[in-house]
C-alpha cells in the first residue's frame, strides 16, 4: 500500500456540494482504501491505496452524493516535491498558495496575470504547481478571481501553506 493525497476542488463552499468528512471517510473505506484521514472541511485526504487512483474517488461521491467534484491525487512525493519547490518565505502560511494543476499548461495568459497581480503579490510557475503569495489575502485578489482566463487548458485546486504542511504531516 502506497500513501496517496486527494485535494477536491470546490466541495463544502457557500452551502454548496456538501461532503461532510466523516461520510467521506467512511465511504473511501468501504470501497478498499486504508488509513483514511481528512483535514478541515475543503476536501483534503490522506490514505493509502495499492494504486493511484485516476477516477475512482470522484466516482464514489458522485453515487453517494450526486456531483462529481475535480480530484487531484498527489503521492507524497509529488506534495514533498511542490514543498520543496516553493520560492517563498515558510513563515507566511495563509498568505502563501499553491494551485495544482492536473496537467502542465499549454498556454499561460502573462500579460493578463501581470495586469492583475496587486503590488504586494508575486507568483510563480513551477511545473504543475502555481505558487502565489498574497499577503492582502486571496479574498481581495483579482489575480485569484481571474486566475482560470490565465491558464484556459487546464483543471486547478489551491491550497495554502499551513494546509500542505499540515497534509505532509498527515501522511507521515
Amino acid at each position: 500500500m502506497k500513501t496517496w493525497i486527494a485535494l477536491l476542488r470546490g466541495i463544502n463552499v457557500g452551502g454548496k456540494h456538501i461532503i461532510p468528512m466523516k461520510e467521506l471517510s467512511k465511504l473511501l473505506e468501504e470501497a478498499g482504501f486504508a488509513q483514511v484521514k481528512t483535514y478541515i472541511q475543503s476536501g483534503n485526504v490522506v490514505f493509502q491505496h495499492a494504486t493511484r487512483p485516476r477516477d475512482e474517488i470522484g466516482q464514489l461521491i458522485e453515487g453517494k452524493f450526486g456531483f462529481k467534484p475535480s480530484v487531484f491525487i498527489l503521492s507524497v512525493e509529488d506534495l514533498q516535491r511542490a514543498a520543496a519547490n516553493n520560492p517563498y518565505p515558510t513563515d507566511i502560511g495563509k498568505t502563501l498558495h499553491f494551485f495544482f494543476f492536473d496537467k502542465e499548461p499549454e498556454t499561460v495568459d502573462e500579460a493578463l496575470l501581470t495586469s492583475l497581480q496587486a503590488a504586494s503579490e508575486e507568483f510563480v510557475l513551477i511545473d504543475k504547481v502555481f505558487y502565489l503569495y498574497a499577503p492582502d489575502g486571496i479574498g481581495r485578489s483579482k489575480l485569484v478571481e481571474k486566475i482560470g482566463k490565465a491558464f484556459p487548458d487546464v483543471e486547478m485546486t489551491a491550497r495554502n501553506w499551513n494546509t500542505i504542511n499540515k497534509l505532509l504531516a498527515l501522511a507521515g
